[in-house]
């Protein structure tokens, strides 16, 4: 049985490591009940989760990544006060820090649809249209996953980026949605493995910081429209 309610939880700022364990926890979870239902021959309804958070400064590597894109050491790793984790997300490196939503989808396809690259696109939807309400057109850089403002010509710059996990139709990691994001801590790397194209955030495009809570009310309602969610907030 289909089950399109999704249990909406805000962390608010929290260390990348302890975010890490509570997804890994909650996927954990879902996918145990799903290998129930497989093994008991039963149909209980499996949970869906969407966690907002922001984290401390943070650089992380996924599967695909070359560690070469990063482009500090452990003194100066140090020195801009961020941590670094190679983890198990699709991707290459990328960056996590205050004024940045983080946004986990946790959730089992089998209650939506089972098809990775429309999970995806429709992720990357869901940026586009809140990008929209606020004046600024996106779109999407052929090739490649996540959100892109003037994609067509030599100004292509990325807001928001995505790496995902995905075992059993069950997901984890999700994408970073540049609104408030300083920017700086993007020259440390070579983002996405991307050596040629600039990053950008809202309040750069925009000329001005932005309330931070009211793009996430936004955005959850673009996710939850998008992909026919029902979303109860915790």
């Amino acid at each position: 049985m289909k089950n399109n309610r999704v249990n909406f939880h805000d962390w608010g700022l929290v260390d990348y490591q302890e975010a890490w364990d509570r997804q890994e926890s909650l996927f954990s979870e879902i996918v145990a009940l799903k290998t129930a239902n497989r093994d008991n021959q039963t149909t209980t309804p499996t949970h869906n989760h969407l966690v907002f958070v922001e984290h401390p400064h943070v650089y992380t590597l996924g599967k695909s990544g070359k560690p070469e894109n990063l482009l500090l050491d452990g003194k100066g790793l140090e020195e801009k006060a961020a941590s670094y984790y190679k983890i198990n997300r699709g991707g290459d490196i990328t960056y996590h820090g205050p004024g940045q939503i983080v946004g986990y989808p946790i959730i089992d396809l089998d209650n939506f649809f089972t098809d990775i690259h429309l999970y995806l696109r429709t992720l990357e939807e869901a940026v586009i249209q809140t990008l929209a309400s606020y004046g600024i057109p996106a779109g999407r850089f052929p090739g490649y996953t996540g959100v892109w403002l003037d994609a067509d010509n030599e100004n292509a710059r990325k807001i928001c980026a995505m790496g995902v996990r995905c075992s059993r139709w069950v997901t984890m990691h999700g994408f970073a949605f540049n609104v408030n994001t300083d920017l700086g801590y993007f020259k440390n790397i070579v983002p996405c493995g991307i050596d040629d194209k600039d990053v950008t955030s809202m309040a750069r495009e925009l000329g001005h910081s932005l309330d931070i809570e009211e793009v996430k009310a936004v955005l959850k309602g673009e996710i939850a429209k998008l992909f026919s969610m029902e979303i109860i907030n915790q």
